[in-house]
């Protein structure tokens, strides 16, 4: 019988309907930057019609990115059951973003309190995406709700931080300060997404990050290239790399998380993974760890187990060390491939190369050090 550690989830989500305002100025504005996001998301879109391949250049004329304009004009809406939809002469197509249990199109804690319970997780960590919503209220809310069971993370919209530094500090200090959250998510990508300085490493970027540090939290970053002309891909990726690198000698006191993992697409061949010298750089600075979320970028390409990932979680261990590696899930989004259940599994059961030690410190015990719970 397989014998379970101590579970905390170190990312999950939670979010109001997305078919409201998810704290938006405006509807004009949440549509405009949701239909951005979603063109260039890389869930394939099906026709309607007879299941067949769709394009998401549909959404968006990239010859035009990243103006506001870029986004073509077909009816994009936010259904039911998880879907995005739009028309396109008279064609109707589907993004099947969230998985079809997402019946309401939002997700509130107690849905994802009920799935923990079930897994006999024991605490999660929510994080942020800006189409999940902005502002930081119902976040906190959720984290008054289950004070001993959920913790949240802070955001701010990033591509208002160089124009608008005051503003976004004291928002990420309010978030922490006065409603409890623990720490920041940061996604370099919309930056890109508006066009702005996408160097959050510099100059321009410092009266903001001065006062983040002074906080005290970690902050955790998502590095993705989330838009469209940016090839070769490796070599952006890479120099965001040495941003992270230049960001945390910096603050040397400030702990940093990469959320996610690596972008595992772009090291994955026929055999396996080949992961470049480049990617364990920034982790020779100690405050420095990783999640590792394999199921959502991987379980539409391998079928579960996903034996694929047990030299690749071998590698993790050899070149980061198991008390820098953080288990998460991306809940409720991964159950377009696995369930809850599948998600601890396929670590605790089949990954029998790590010690009692190792899965304790993985599956959470790293991630409630961070936020400071053990």
């Amino acid at each position: 019988m397989t014998e379970y550690p101590t579970i905390f989830d170190g990312h999950a989500y939670c979010f109001p309907d997305v078919r409201g305002l998810m704290g938006f100025p405006t509807p004009e504005v949440k549509h405009i930057h949701v239909q951005k996001s979603m063109a260039n998301h890389h869930v394939q879109p099906w026709l309607i019609r007879d299941h067949s391949p769709g394009s998401t250049s549909t959404l968006m004329d990239d010859s035009r990115w990243p103006d506001d304009d870029a986004i073509r004009d077909v009816n994009f809406r936010p259904t039911t059951h998880g879907r995005y939809e739009w028309t396109v002469d008279g064609e109707d197509y589907v993004k099947q973003y969230f998985p079809p249990s997402i019946t309401d199109m939002g997700y509130p804690p107690e849905n994802l309190i009920a799935e923990m319970d079930y897994a006999n997780v024991t605490g999660t960590l929510l994080h942020r995406n800006p189409y999940l919503g902005i502002g930081n209220d119902f976040i906190a809310d959720c984290v008054q709700k289950f004070p001993d069971r959920i913790f949240g993370l802070a955001h701010v919209p990033e591509w208002t931080v160089e124009d608008e530094p005051d503003a976004a500090a004291s928002m990420v200090e309010g978030a922490v300060r006065d409603r409890g959250l623990s720490g920041l998510q940061f996604l370099t990508s919309q930056l890109h997404l508006y066009g702005k300085n996408p160097d959050w490493s510099s100059d321009g970027f410092t009266p903001f990050w001065d006062r983040f540090a002074s906080l005290g939290v970690p902050v955790f970053f998502s590095l993705s290239i989330n838009e469209p002309k940016r090839e070769p891909l490796l070599d952006h990726y890479l120099l965001e790399l040495q941003r992270l690198t230049t960001w945390m000698e910096q603050y040397p006191e400030t702990p940093v998380v990469m959320t996610h993992g690596f972008l595992w697409t772009l090291f994955a061949d026929k055999d396996g993974f080949q992961l470049p010298d480049e990617l364990w750089r920034p982790f020779e600075n100690p405050n420095l760890s990783l999640q590792i979320l394999l199921p959502i970028g991987l379980g539409d390409k391998f079928d579960y187990p996903l034996p694929q990932a047990q030299p690749l979680l071998r590698d993790l261990v050899r070149n980061i060390g198991a008390d820098r590696l953080m288990w998460g899930t991306d809940m409720p989004i991964v159950m377009r491939h696995w369930t809850y259940q599948q998600n601890i599994d396929f670590i605790v059961k089949y990954c029998d190369f790590l010690s009692k030690q190792e899965l304790a410190l993985i599956m959470g015990g790293n991630t409630k050090r961070l936020l400071g719970l053990s």
